[in-house]
């Protein structure tokens, strides 16, 4: 097993990460929404976790990020925290719960810091939401931004495809990066956008950057952990780097069981009482 840890002992903290941007080291990121697989994350040197609303994906079953709830976001979000030692823990806005009324943002982001007691939350949008951005952020609450592909516009987008190939959109990505830092976000998700555009961003702004699908030009990097780790196998895009194939391993397991209580092999005489 290889571990990379520059110090595994000091907590990250929004602060950290602008001091790994500025000394180069890279954040590593990843999604979970439940205590046992936080647990792992957490002891193998993870820098952040996303409780993302793509547990509406991969722990719900949903075709879009959209139907999730703030109650549910909440539970995976308290889930995570019980297990989470040294990373810092982001929790998803979900869809619904900010845009176009900052006071119901700041009831949404309140709620999911005392109740989940997550670290800060993230949010998607540019220029638009911008007062329900402000607005989160004077309750001292640390807020990360994300643009290019945000999921949680699918019916508007229509298409999962990269983002940001125009020069118009590029430009506003670029201006709403900025505003992103301007008003106090501590750091943005760049999804799915052209590797020289993200690494532009990040040259540009002084907050990290965290990609998806957006070149190696960013400060760190995030994927959902069932896509990375092989449990997800129906989700391949170009970006995607899996590390293991667990959904082999798992149903290897599981037939295996299933063999010896059908001969009768489990348990044996050692593993009874």
């Amino acid at each position: 097993m290889s571990t990379y840890n520059t110090d595994n002992t000091r907590k990250v903290t929004t602060r950290r990460l602008v001091e790994m941007k500025q000394r180069g080291e890279k954040i590593s990121m990843l999604t979970a929404y439940d205590f046992s697989s936080a647990k792992i994350l957490d002891e193998a040197g993870i820098d952040c976790i996303l409780v993302g609303d793509s547990a509406s994906n991969v722990m719900a079953g949903n075709v879009t990020t959209l139907p999730i709830t703030l109650d549910q976001m909440i539970y995976h979000g308290k889930s995570v925290m019980k297990a989470v030692r040294r990373a810092l823990v982001i929790v998803d806005l979900p869809f619904g719960t900010y845009q176009g009324n900052s006071k119901e943002a700041l009831a949404s982001a309140v709620r999911i810091m005392k109740e989940s007691h997550a670290e800060a939350v993230k949010i998607e949008g540019g220029a638009e939401i911008r007062e329900s951005i402000e607005r989160i952020l004077t309750a001292g609450i640390p807020v990360m931004g994300h643009l290019g592909l945000t999921p949680q516009s699918i019916n508007k987008f229509g298409t999962y495809a990269v983002r940001a190939r125009e020069e118009a959109e590029a430009e506003k990505l670029i201006a709403d990066a900025k505003m992103l830092e301007e008003i106090g976000c501590f750091g943005m998700v760049l999804e799915k956008i052209p590797a020289e555009l993200a690494a532009r961003v990040s040259r540009e702004v002084s907050i990290p950057t965290i990609g998806i699908g957006a070149g190696g030009g960013t400060d760190g990097q995030v994927l959902v952990m069932h896509d990375m780790l092989g449990i997800n196998k129906d989700f391949s895009p170009r970006f995607l780097r899996r590390y293991a194939n667990l959904a082999d391993v798992m149903t290897e397991a599981v037939g295996n069981y299933i063999a010896d209580v059908k001969s009768g092999d489990f348990p044996n005489s050692t593993e009874q009482y």
